[in-house]
């Protein structure tokens, strides 16, 4: 028997969909979260949302708000609650760029929560520009098209 253990199995991603359609990402950095017991069971599970989740500084740190990690079926008296703001862990000088691009008018969207090959959770962020109504109308003729273009092939 040797010392190491397996690999974590990493094939949970928990993806915010919508972040794609509502904003064009400039940058995109990885995050650790601090998490409380049984945050982390209930992220395993896939019980976790990122829909309504943003970031915002406060007290020279980065914090996720609105991020949605349901309650663990297995917990007892000391379960979490579900929609608390979690602190983002990163390195200053991430935190210091973050910062002054956000003071330009940029947002922080949380896109991908995964757990890595050590078991922990990590949070895709992205620096991002929120999309105007025509931006979104020509993401949506892009996507009509690529759908339609194998079935024309196929028909022709």
């Amino acid at each position: 028997m040797s010392g190491k253990k397996p690999p974590f199995p990493t094939k949970l991603c928990i993806k915010n969909r919508q972040a794609h359609f509502a904003y064009t990402f400039l940058d995109r950095c990885t995050a650790g979260l601090m998490l409380q017991g049984t945050e982390i069971k209930s992220i395993r599970m896939g019980k976790a949302s990122l829909q309504e989740a943003y970031c915002y500084f406060k007290e020279g740190s980065l914090w996720i708000k609105g991020m949605h990690i349901g309650a663990y079926l297995y917990g007892n008296l000391y379960n979490h609650e579900e929609k608390r703001d979690r602190q983002l862990l990163l390195q200053k000088k991430e935190l210091q760029q973050l910062s002054k691009n956000q003071a330009k008018g940029l947002a922080i969207i949380p896109v991908e929560l995964f757990i890595n090959q050590r078991g922990f959770a990590k949070l895709v962020i992205a620096l991002a520009r929120g999309k105007k109504l025509y931006d979104k109308r020509q993401t949506i003729k892009e996507r009509d098209l690529k759908r339609a273009a194998p079935s024309d092939l196929a028909i022709g």
